[in-house]
């Protein structure tokens, strides 16, 4: 779902600000046609476009080629039209490591990930590249969690649960999964959110989302 989306907005304002000519709008793209969705947007000359859930490991395979950290992340949010060929990247980790930065120093915390798509996997290796003591991957589907910590294994400390199993205390947690725009929230324990953890909603929409309220309630930092 793209009609919370704020990027045709945000996009026209840094082209305004830096003097770029640019249409920037939202296109919900059918379920079962993203990549068709995606061909006739160049063909018609359109030049570049970000992705979201769901179809951010569907980028990942449209892609002819992929920048370095798209090819760790296994899945890509931005696409460009260049010389016949589709680019691939993923800005998500550099993003959200850019802001985390402005509540907490990521070296020797441990960070509680909810979900395993591809919103999780474009984190994950910029988060362990902060020198993060260990990141928890829980997910409804488990596998889908192990398979996640086991492609990154190399990088850093990561381990895979479900939600009911994940254990704390962690200094941050961030929620990838898209659980907030259909109102409700990972189940995870309560007693995870307290005063001195960090809480993170990758997904936003207008006004807070339902994972912020709850950990709001329950008394945690959160980050916006």
């Amino acid at each position: 779902p793209i009609k919370h989306s704020k990027s045709p907005l945000i996009h026209t304002l840094f082209a305004e600000q830096t003097q770029q000519q640019l249409q920037y709008s939202a296109v919900e793209a059918p379920i079962a046609g993203f990549e068709q969705s995606v061909v006739e947007f160049f063909n018609q000359g359109g030049k570049g476009c970000n992705v979201t859930v769901p179809f951010k490991e569907q980028a990942y395979q449209l892609a002819d080629e992929l920048t370095e950290r798209a090819q760790s992340a296994g899945a890509v949010n931005t696409l460009k039209y260049q010389e016949g060929k589709i680019i691939g990247d993923n800005t998500d980790g550099y993003g959200l490591v850019y802001d985390l930065q402005r509540y907490l120093d990521l070296k020797g915390k441990r960070i509680l990930l909810l979900g395993a798509g591809g919103a999780a996997r474009g984190v994950i290796g910029p988060l362990l590249a902060q020198g993060v003591a260990e990141i928890i991957i829980a997910n409804r589907t488990v596998a889908k969690a192990e398979q996640l910590a086991k492609l990154f294994g190399d990088y850093g400390v990561i381990n895979a649960c479900g939600f009911a199993d994940a254990n704390g205390p962690f200094d941050l947690i961030i929620n990838s999964t898209s659980a907030s725009l259909q109102g409700e929230v990972p189940a995870i324990a309560n007693e995870l959110i307290h005063a001195q953890v960090v809480c993170y909603d990758m997904m936003y929409k207008s006004g807070n989302t339902a994972f912020n309220a709850w950990v709001n309630e329950l008394g945690a930092k959160i980050g916006i």
